[in-house]
């Protein structure tokens, strides 16, 4: 198997994971909680006032922000799937970072849209202590991001190491040939 394939599988096996992740945990809430009403194990009740299962609905961005932008939350995930498989192709074989981050982020604006094109909102239902109320799609954005902002730091601190070592390297010659 050729690598770009190989590649492309990884994107989509990624993004393949979040979606259906997203959309059974969503489709799990819709058909087991009310809307605006909240689940715990018994078990866990202690966790109540910090994390527990709810059924809300967002009709604007991750975590509840810019409310009544379907449309153009609609719009802004059909240009980002669109850059993001048409950018991927070019990402450096070895940036397994930069390729595992747009999986993500591409399986987050899927199972958003999928939402968003269904039933004009989003559901969400993720609430962890006084943080908006979120769900597996905006968890794999962010977490996209994270792995993004990682990967981008391994990078810079790889290439610091590279050029401190290419500095040392001429002296020592230099050191060398005049003993």
């Amino acid at each position: 198997m050729n690598s770009k394939l190989r590649d492309l599988l990884l994107l989509l096996g990624v993004a393949g994971i979040s979606v259906a992740l997203d959309q059974w945990t969503k489709w799990w809430v819709r058909e087991n909680i009310e809307y605006g009403g909240q689940w715990l194990p018994e078990s866990l009740m202690w966790l109540s006032p910090y994390a527990r299962i709810v059924h809300w609905y967002n009709s604007g961005a991750a975590f509840g922000m810019f409310q009544n932008g379907n449309l153009v939350f609609t719009i802004l995930a059909f240009i980002v799937i669109a850059a993001i498989l048409y950018y991927y192709p070019s990402v450096e074989a070895n940036d397994w970072t930069l390729k595992l981050a747009m999986g993500m982020q591409l399986g987050g604006a899927v199972g958003n849209l999928i939402d968003r094109l269904i039933m004009q909102k989003v559901t969400d239902f993720i609430s962890i202590w006084t943080f908006p109320v979120f769900n597996i799609a905006d968890a794999s954005i962010s977490i996209g991001v994270v792995v993004l902002l990682l990967g981008v730091w391994l990078k810079e601190r790889e290439e610091k190491m590279k050029a401190a070592q290419t500095k040392t390297e001429p002296e020592s010659e230099i050191i060398k040939e005049g003993s």
